[in-house]
């Protein structure tokens, strides 16, 4: 008798769920671009802070735009000595070759190309920031991916932070560029909502406490209280550890009010999708408890919920009504995330792409469920508790 209720009853309280977390977003936003407007004015106080960096650039062979991508950050405005490390597996390695072709045009900036040899642990990114780690010259480290691209006051922004010394750690959102179709469109879309929601929501509840891969920075005592890079060498989420574990000193974890383009280079369904379940696994062991939950903030699939639920009990109207609430408020909550957080050139598209995503978004939280085993960079691992891994057997 009860049981034909259940449909509808999952579907709305799943979009109550969802409908609490987007009231969350909602507000972190706003307490996001209070905090960005700040930053803004004090980038143009005089004198400005410059401090001397060295940023850290992994290298895996020739992606494509991996050349505009390098030379974005050789094109700072940034009166102050910067060095620029790069390193992969070996110095043959053919996205080195390309760094060296950018690094020659810009003779002012030093640079250095080193090689780490083959991994001597899980983590590929972190076995190279450890031997970037070692020759780095200055004190204050920006580690960025090399599949992102920056603008002229990238550096400016991402250092300002630290003119307070209890920050030890600072991050940045990203809004994900496609460049390729449908489904590249969708991972970034992903990228640009969806995680950005997520730290929007998480910075609301509480300081924060991780860091974001595309671009983390750190001091260098800060990295050598929780033992170096090289005791994140076997964790799946390295910027999630290097945050977490920098914040657990007693330090402070800041999220800049500046954004950057993530590059989506899954063009293919299949590879789009390994990707985005890779990052659900990632999470699922990182972060369990909060993993689980995010089974809440999803809407659309609850709106299809409620609407097999009323359409079952002869209420066409409640069902339509309930599912185009759930869209709505996709809709809503991705013009919001990606016009006012990351600066999305184009926020309608990202709206109205956002829903079909947030479907998507559940099918691949479950499957995250489904095994232990991910595929990064043409090798398979095993995740392990607390977000370790190791090459699968």
């Amino acid at each position: 008798m009860f049981l034909k209720y259940v449909p509808l009853a999952v579907g709305l309280f799943g979009l109550l769920t969802s409908s609490v977390f987007l009231g969350m977003v909602l507000v972190g936003v706003r307490a996001f671009l209070r905090d960005a407007r700040l930053q803004e004015r004090m980038l143009a106080e005089k004198p400005e802070f410059l401090p001397p960096v060295t940023l850290f650039k992994p290298l895996h062979g020739a992606e494509p735009g991996l050349e505009r991508n390098l030379r974005s950050f050789f094109e700072q405005d940034y009166a102050a000595p910067v060095e620029v490390l790069f390193c992969a597996r070996t110095l043959d390695d053919a996205g080195m070759q390309i760094a060296h072709r950018v690094a020659a045009e810009y003779l002012g900036v030093t640079s250095k190309f080193l090689a780490s040899g083959e991994p001597w642990a899980a983590n590929a990114k972190a076995c190279s920031m450890t031997v970037m780690a070692k020759a780095a010259t200055h004190d204050l480290w920006v580690i960025s991916d090399s599949d992102v691209r920056v603008d002229r006051k990238y550096l400016r922004s991402v250092v300002l932070p630290f003119r307070d010394v209890k920050v030890g750690c600072a991050t940045c959102l990203y809004r994900g560029v496609a460049v390729g179709g449908i489904w590249t469109q969708l991972e970034a879309v992903g990228m640009t909502v969806e995680m950005s929601s997520g730290v929007m929501a998480a910075n609301l509840m509480e300081p924060m406490q991780f860091a974001l891969g595309p671009t983390m920075v750190a001091r260098r005592k800060c990295v050598a209280e929780i033992g170096g890079f090289e005791a994140m060498v076997d964790y799946c989420a390295d910027d999630f550890v290097l945050g977490n574990w920098i914040a657990a000193k007693g330090h402070r974890v800041e999220l800049i009010g500046h954004a950057i383009d993530h590059v989506v280079l899954n063009v293919s369904f299949v590879d789009s999708i390994r990707h985005q379940i890779r990052w659900m696994k990632s999470t699922r062991f990182s972060r369990p408890k909060g993993h689980f939950g995010t089974s809440l903030t999803f809407g659309v699939p609850f709106g299809i919920v409620a609407l097999i639920g009323a359409l079952m009990l002869g209420m066409p109207w409640l069902g339509g009504a309930v599912l185009a609430y759930s869209l709505a408020g996709r809709i809503v909550q991705g013009f919001v995330v990606a016009k006012y957080t990351v600066q999305e050139p184009n926020p309608w598209r990202a709206a109205f792409l956002f829903p079909i995503r947030d479907l998507m978004g559940i099918f691949f939280w479950a499957a995250s469920y489904g095994s232990n085993r991910i595929l990064w960079r043409g090798e398979v691992y095993e995740l392990l508790a607390e977000g370790r891994m190791r090459p699968a057997l």
